[in-house]
């Protein structure tokens, strides 16, 4: 791939969609508070299996929200703060859209 063509970031949809499922969205909250885990420190403790983590942890990746990196026999899990990033200014944006919307709803029932 030339150096001046960048994969394009998949779109919000996307994103969103990933983060929707509980059971990914909480392990997006365990790498934001733990850093970086492997398979087998992310299903310590739960019901759900290597391979569940795995499946889930691949539609993150393909959404953009994790990245993996091999250390010796393991794959360690972690989250990809630029994309982290773009979730919370979209989130932002749709909060303050939001906010207009009821701002100009007030003010047309008040008149």
């Amino acid at each position: 791939m030339s150096p001046s063509i960048r994969p394009r970031a998949p779109e919000p949809s996307v994103l969103f969609a990933a983060l929707g499922d509980p059971t990914r969205l909480g392990l997006v909250r365990r790498l934001s508070v733990e850093g970086a885990l492997s398979v087998t420190a992310l299903t310590s403790g739960t019901r759900i299996s290597r391979q569940a983590v795995t499946k889930h942890l691949d539609v993150l990746a393909r959404a953009g929200l994790v990245e993996s990196e091999r250390h010796g026999r393991e794959r360690l899990w972690a989250l990809a703060p630029l994309r982290i990033e773009e979730a919370r200014r979209a989130l932002e944006l749709i909060s303050r859209e939001w906010d207009d919307a009821l701002d100009r709803l007030r003010k047309l029932v008040e008149r």
